[in-house]
């Protein structure tokens, strides 16, 4: 069973290619907003437990400002070395201007 816990407003999210980190009961996610939707992460890259909401977003794909891991935003997929496993990914669900994240 889905449970969503509200972790931002739209208003903290801004603009193609914002990235907002946020705690989802206990859970640290990153918000990406791109092409007009929102997407959440897990916020550690996999390669080096480095915040991925420091790095930046560009052809849909985050980047780790550590050692430059990219992961796609979709999937969670990492797409360039050096990190070669996923992050997870969470569903989203934008209720007027709140964002909420399934943590389930």
């Amino acid at each position: 069973m889905a449970e969503w816990v509200r972790v931002a407003t739209l208003e903290e999210c801004e603009g193609n290619g914002c990235v907002h980190a946020a705690t989802a009961d206990g859970l640290e996610v990153v918000l990406v907003k791109w092409e007009d939707e929102v997407f959440a992460l897990e916020d550690r890259c996999s390669h080096q437990d480095f915040p991925l909401s420091e790095g930046e977003v560009e052809d849909g794909k985050l980047e780790c400002v550590f050692h430059g891991a990219k992961f796609d935003i979709r999937s969670g997929k990492a797409v360039q070395l050096p990190a070669i496993r996923p992050v997870k990914t969470y569903p989203v669900d934008v209720r007027g201007d709140e964002i909420f994240v399934d943590v389930s």
